[in-house]
């Protein structure tokens, strides 16, 4: 598989895109005003713990607290001794963990990693159990364990990484994950890495040890440098920037770590923009649509929403095979299943996902669906869970969310619809404003009401109920008067008593 990654750099915004085989596989920006807080280190103080939900909020000097899980409390505050625990998981969850309320207290200092951003009403999520992401390396103080990354699958390089390792863990304490990027890694650059690793985290405890919380501590490289540092690897063919001062930063970090990657780096100097060039420009506006079509003739409707994600599969125009509806449904299932891995990590969709696939009779289909969703998510960076196909054809996933998705952060809520992607039709609102006017005529002191509309509702009211303010007039004995207004959204109205006019509109809304 070809692998490209392009970047696409200014003052005011960073993109970077991944292609494999030609298309656009992932997508990922940032600009100075987004705060991303993922990956920093902060010194906190504990704002609340509650022990109901086992968990605890930190003031990390951000708007919204960072929430705390009891899972995600240090090793050495757990145990108390500052060695954390052999033979455990950094990451496993615990079934022992002792309650948060005996490990933490309100108003405690306490240092934590940033996992997640907040999303929506949610702060940002972080964890105790720190971490320092290197090249090639992932070091982990409070532990003494050594793992291999699991795109790593060649047995004997695994088992000469992890005996490397355990030699370079064993002269110190911390931990180490041996990252994609180390496959191949030499004794020599795995010692320095990880000394480096080491005095960055003592620099760290130094730093938190002079400062009062809320502090940030350490900040995570930001989006470009932590991609080229987390992602380029002998596996990608290139890489193509469009910002000279971008491509010589990357030029010189890979010549410090990996100077045989070197020839993989491209400068871009066309007038024409780098995604254009590339092909992939119509590709990103299309992971914006609800709809995405399939190669069958089917298609997908992708919906978000507050708790989960839904996605309904239809053949659309594909008709396929008339005497053979099962085949016709199995390759509409098979095209949606690859479409869908793909735009969930293309759009960064997380969290609790249900897809509703074509109804299925034969067993052997829905597996071969499931395997073939699987295979696909396999390529996915984030980690992804996915159940058995029910009976009525519904796949339960998840996906690992840290950040809100590339809709969320580029989008906002329609102020018309508020979001919900739907507005009141004209005839209902004027049955609203019906409801509304006998309300207000229950009211002995309202005499005069002048009702205002946008024009789109007005005209609905000429053309199809041109007696409506006669008549309401007549049923409520009120002085009624009906304008347009084109200040006005097409599902909102206002009413304005006397000849003062007073908005009284909220007074006599329904609810």
């Amino acid at each position: 598989m070809k692998r490209e990654i392009l970047i696409s750099a200014s003052d005011e915004e960073s993109w970077v895109a991944l292609k494999e085989d030609g298309r656009l596989a992932e997508l990922m920006f940032d600009r100075p005003d987004q705060d991303r807080l993922v990956g920093d280190i902060f010194l906190g103080r504990v704002e609340a713990v509650l022990p109901g939900i086992q968990a605890a909020f930190v003031d990390i000097g951000e708007e919204k607290a960072a929430f705390l899980h009891a899972s995600d409390v240090a090793r050495d505050q757990e145990d108390g001794d500052g060695k954390g625990r052999r033979g455990q998981s950094r990451h496993g969850r615990d079934r022992n963990t002792r309650p948060i309320q005996e490990v933490i207290n309100r108003g405690q200092k306490i240092l934590v990693k940033v996992t997640k951003e907040a999303i929506s009403t949610k702060g940002p999520r972080a964890t105790a159990q720190i971490s320092l992401p290197g090249r090639f390396l992932v070091y982990i103080p409070d532990s003494d364990q050594v793992g291999v990354s699991r795109k790593i699958d060649h047995r004997r390089e695994r088992s000469r990484l992890r005996a490397m390792a355990r030699n370079v863990v064993e002269g110190g304490p911390g931990g180490v994950i041996v990252r994609t990027a180390g496959e191949e890694l030499t004794q020599q650059k795995l010692e320095k890495e990880y000394s480096q690793l080491r005095r960055q985290w003592q620099s760290i405890k130094a730093r938190a040890r002079k400062s009062d919380p809320p502090s940030l501590i350490h900040a995570e490289a930001k989006l470009i440098s932590g991609v080229i540092r987390d992602l380029f690897t002998n596996r990608f063919d290139a890489v193509t920037i469009d910002n000279r001062e971008v491509h010589e930063q990357i030029v010189a970090y890979v010549r410090a770590f990996d100077p045989e990657l070197l020839d993989r780096i491209h400068y871009y100097e066309k007038r024409e923009h780098l995604f254009d060039h590339a092909g992939i420009a119509k590709e990103i506006q299309r992971s914006f649509r609800r709809r995405v079509e399939l190669p069958s003739g089917g298609h997908v409707i992708i919906e978000p929403t507050e708790a989960l994600v839904s996605v309904d599969v239809n053949t659309g125009r594909f008709t396929g095979r008339k005497k053979d509806p099962e085949h016709t449904i199995l390759k509409t299932n098979l095209d949606a299943a690859r479409e869908i891995a793909t735009q969930l990590r293309l759009r960064d969709i997380g969290g609790i996902i249900v897809i509703d696939f074509i109804d299925m009779e034969s067993q052997e289909n829905r597996n071969r669906v499931l395997h073939e969703m699987r295979t696909h998510l396999g390529r996915d960076r984030a980690r992804t869970r996915t159940w058995e196909v029910s009976e009525l054809g519904l796949i339960e996933m998840t996906r690992q969310r840290v950040r809100p998705s590339i809709l969320q952060s580029l989008t906002q809520p329609c102020t018309i619809c508020e979001g919900s992607g739907h507005i009141w039709t004209a005839p209902t609102l004027v049955r609203e404003i019906e409801r509304s006017v006998s309300r207000a005529a229950l009211d002995s002191s309202e005499r005069q009401i002048l009702i205002r509309v946008h024009p789109q509702v007005a005209l609905q009211i000429m053309e199809f109920e041109p007696r409506f303010v006669r008549k309401l007039s007549q049923r409520t004995r009120l002085r009624l008067d009906l304008r347009d207004d084109p200040l006005l959204r097409p599902d909102e109205y206002r009413l304005l008593s006397g000849w003062a006019g007073e908005d009284v509109t909220e007074r006599y809304r329904t609810g």
